[in-house]
């Protein structure tokens, strides 16, 4: 269903006069007052016909426009929506200029059309007349009736170049945001959602806007102080998507606009805005949307290293992987396949060995029904495996020994099923085993880290060795009933949440 929405107005001013204030497609934000700061993207003018804008409003939202159409003899331009924190799909507006005779004035037009979730089609049609439409016409009005000069008369204006991104100032005030707070440990009903102040950039840092927040199993080990990463009061969270508002000194290859992501320490995630320190932040392709990023860079990056880095999975290998249909285990199923391993897959149901066999797994066990380490010496010829990765943690880490072959690895990265009891080292003499438990952090610490995991992982994405995929979406301030589905072995695949 398509919407259209017209409003229109007369100003006090010939047309010359205001056509030379709106033909600057940059210039809204001296006009309009739900505009925060605006700027071109690198390299457009502001009169330029396929140029596009970036934007901030008041409230916090990010917008980028598109100049389609300008005419200087019809006095006429139209630009469509490239992005927007509401669903205006497929909107397309025009602004057209006619004088008045009576008292040399100028009649504005201003109309769109769009095509809106049915849901929302009215609550979105209000926004757009009373908001954007009447609102700017009213400020135009008020602008030209108070006897503003015209743009004729002022400074010439700044050369389009300098307009550009990376020339726009950072944000100076703090802005409010929902974010989801947690004031004690404790389990999912501690998270509780409300408004914070999110500062602006200081040296070093930038501030965001979150589309989209991944839920991983670290969050529930914050939210109960089992690992010692929130302070409450404070915000959970390790990873993100979103758009770059404003940048602080010092900050390179970030400008505001730039979409971006981050899987890393300290917490905070859980909040439609953040400003938090540029250093691992990664620009993303294009290619990769921003619902997929917050969906695949934690997972994503962890599966990297515990396949390259932690051990180095080659061709013969026989891998097993627990948890095979979660986030990270389809990972390691879809790239270990890749790497050339035969990959074994435990899970909880029969519907889970499904997703765990469309993701690479050769061989997959229902550990509910089935011994696993029986099964997986049956699959090997009694030799076992070369690695398993372990993310279950108490049920499964001494049968993962087992399972093991000779001067095998095995690799406990989570526990999802409680913290793994003491062991005795010296047990595990009897096949020469190596046991590792790497930490996220110390993997992804450093800037050129970040960037070599994150180039393999995107080459990998875009080659489609993995595909990472969104099993479960949860509005932000459902953080607590998302927790207790990942909780409750509820989930396949990413979740995650969408301010």
């Amino acid at each position: 269903m398509m919407v259209r929405v017209m409003r229109s107005g007369v100003i006090d001013a010939p047309i010359d006069a205001v056509w030379d204030l709106l033909r600057d497609f940059n210039g809204h934000e001296g006009w309009h007052p739900a505009i925060a700061s605006s700027a071109m993207e690198p390299g457009d003018g502001v009169d330029q016909v396929g140029g596009i804008r970036a934007f901030t409003l008041k409230d916090g939202g990010f917008l980028r426009e598109q100049l389609v159409a300008l005419s200087d003899r019809e006095h006429s331009f139209s630009y469509c929506l490239l992005e927007a924190p509401v669903p205006l799909n497929n909107y397309v507006a025009r602004m057209q200029l006619r004088p008045v005779t009576d008292g040399d004035r100028t009649l504005l037009q201003w109309e769109s059309s769009f095509a809106p979730p049915p849901a929302q089609a009215e609550t979105l049609t209000r926004l757009v007349a009373a908001d954007i439409y009447e609102a700017g016409i009213a400020a135009l009005q008020a602008r030209f009736r108070t006897g503003a000069p015209s743009p004729r008369s002022r400074p010439e204006p700044v050369a389009p170049q300098s307009r550009t991104m990376t020339r726009a100032p950072a944000p100076a005030e703090a802005m409010r945001a929902h974010a989801i707070v947690i004031d004690a440990y404790g389990g999912p009903e501690v998270l509780e959602a409300r408004m914070v102040d999110v500062p602006p950039p200081g040296a070093g840092e930038v501030r965001l806007r979150h589309t989209a927040i991944g839920v991983n199993y670290i969050d529930v080990y914050a939210r109960t102080g089992y690992y010692p990463l929130i302070t409450p009061p404070g915000i959970p969270g390790m990873e993100a998507a979103g758009v770059v508002l404003g940048v602080g000194p010092g900050v390179g290859g970030l400008q505001p606009g730039d979409r971006v992501a981050y899987a890393c320490a300290p917490t905070g995630a859980y909040a439609e805005l953040r400003t938090m320190q540029a250093d691992l932040i990664v620009r993303l392709p294009d290619s990769l949307s921003d619902r997929l990023a917050a969906a695949v860079m934690l997972k994503g990056m962890s599966a990297e290293f515990l396949l390259h880095r932690v051990h180095a999975v080659k061709p013969g290998d026989t891998i097993l992987v627990h948890a095979a249909a979660g986030g990270v285990g389809q990972l390691l199923c879809q790239w270990g396949r890749h790497l050339g391993a035969t990959v074994i897959g435990t899970v909880g149901s029969p519907e889970k060995a499904k997703i765990a066999r469309d993701a690479g797994c050769a061989h997959t066990i229902v550990y509910t029904g089935t011994d696993f380490v029986a099964r997986v010496a049956e699959i090997t010829g009694g030799r076992g495996c070369d690695v398993v990765y372990d993310a279950v943690g108490a049920d499964t880490f001494l049968k993962s020994y087992e399972a093991l072959a000779q001067r095998g690895h095995l690799v406990s990265y989570g526990q999802a099923s409680g913290p793994i009891p003491p062991i005795d080292i010296a047990a595990f003499a009897g096949k020469s085993a190596t046991v590792s438990r790497p930490n996220f952090g110390h993997y992804t610490g450093t800037p050129a880290e970040v960037r070599a995991i994150c180039d393999r992982l995107f080459r990998a994405i875009a080659d489609g060795v993995i595909r990472p995929e969104v099993g479960r979406e949860f509005p932000l301030r459902a953080a607590g009933e998302a927790h207790r589905a990942l909780e409750g072995r509820r989930t396949t695949g990413a979740t995650i949440l969408v301010p």
